[in-house]
């Protein structure tokens, strides 16, 4: 049986979420194709409201009418999103372990604890960008309460009121250090918290045990995450560039606005573009999560044992000592203690022989009243 769990270096899980999406394509751009359907239906309809303004002459109410619908498609796009990603993370785990997956049985699978995924994936988000929304608020309140009194970005003015340029000057270089430090937090709390919806998805643990069972399996292994992201980074990146080249070269040459048909067109491309590229981190995600399993668990014994018909023995020493290896060795085990031998009030196998002919049987002595 082939199970594919061994410990693998970052090229071979590299080959390995390689191989499953070119042999899994259908299956994996199918769940994809749900979230990026949900976004080309949202942004078409953008469009025709965008072009409704225009044909009732109301083009000034255009720039208020689309921050509301954002805010309002926002959270649709990040239910659609994380149950994509769920889904993914279930049929990586199925063909990995060579077991039947479907698009439809993914989805039914995470369809339950929905809501915990949601959660999780919250509480990611508000752990990574946390610091980015407060160093940006805070920059934009002191944009909007000393420098726009003063008037500092009209031409002219700064020569006039040197003091305030520095203290811009000054903020603006705090600003952007504070923000290049919360740029380097983000990554790393992004890699800690890498694991921790393969964990919740596969294991079934709720939010709060996820990220800490993600922190545990991704040490010693954080750098190969950051390759694998930075590599489907460039790839995500040059693909979408290359399929969006077109409608950036006639944006500018229409000076900036994209007639109707062609911001569909866009939207067409953009929703062949997501299918295609979304699963390929959460692939290697949930690669990693099985590899980092097998090098700390031995998950791949522990797998095989199971799909045997056969399970761990529990450990039996103390737990300081059987915290080392997931179960205790073969060789550990003590041997069978022999079989006890009867007691007088239980009944031997064999018969006692009879007494002879004309013989009675030997008078039992009295039980003592005190056994």
């Amino acid at each position: 049986m082939q199970t594919h769990l061994r410990p693998m270096s970052l090229g071979e899980i590299l080959d390995r979420t390689a191989q499953l999406y070119r042999t899994n394509f259908v299956l994996f751009a199918g769940i994809a194709a749900v979230y990026a359907g949900a976004v080309l239906v949202l942004n078409l309809l953008q469009i025709a409201m965008a072009e409704l303004l225009r044909h009732m002459h109301m083009t000034q109410q255009l720039p208020w009418v689309t921050l509301g619908f954002l805010v309002l498609i926002l959270p649709l796009i990040f239910i659609f999103a994380g149950a994509a990603v769920a889904a993914n993370n279930r049929a990586v785990a199925w063909v990995n372990l060579d077991q039947p997956a479907t698009i439809r049985g993914a989805y039914l699978s995470i369809l339950p604890r929905m809501g915990r995924y949601l959660w999780l994936m919250t509480k990611i988000a508000l752990f990574i960008y946390i610091p980015f929304v407060l160093i940006f608020s805070g920059y934009f309140v002191f944009l909007f309460i000393y420098v726009l009194p003063k008037k500092l970005f009209v031409p002219g003015a700064a020569s006039a009121n040197p003091q305030s340029t520095i203290v811009l000057v000054l903020v603006t270089l705090a600003f952007a250090v504070l923000a290049l430090g919360a740029f380097i937090y983000a990554v790393v709390m992004a890699l800690r918290y890498s694991l921790a919806l393969p964990a919740s998805v596969l294991e079934d643990l709720p939010a709060r045990q996820a990220i800490r069972r993600s922190i545990d399996l991704s040490k010693g292994s954080r750098g190969r995450i950051f390759v694998l992201g930075l590599l489907i980074s460039f790839i995500q990146l040059g693909l979408v560039a290359i399929t969006q080249v077109i409608f950036i070269v006639f944006a500018f040459k229409q000076r900036g606005q994209l007639p109707a048909w062609a911001q569909i067109a866009q939207q067409i491309v953009g929703f062949f573009t997501n299918s295609f590229i979304g699963p390929m981190y959460a692939t290697g995600l949930t690669l990693f999560y099985y590899d980092q399993r097998v090098r700390k668990e031995g998950f791949d014994i522990e797998w095989m044992m199971e799909a045997a018909g056969m399970t761990a023995p529990q450990p039996t020493a103390e737990p300081a000592q059987d915290a080392l290896l997931p179960w205790p060795e073969l060789d550990s085990v003590p041997d069978p203690a022999p079989s006890p031998m009867p007691s007088p009030a239980q009944p031997v196998s064999e018969a006692e022989p009879p007494a002879p002919a004309g013989e009675s049987a030997p008078p039992q002595p009295p039980e003592s009243m005190h056994g």
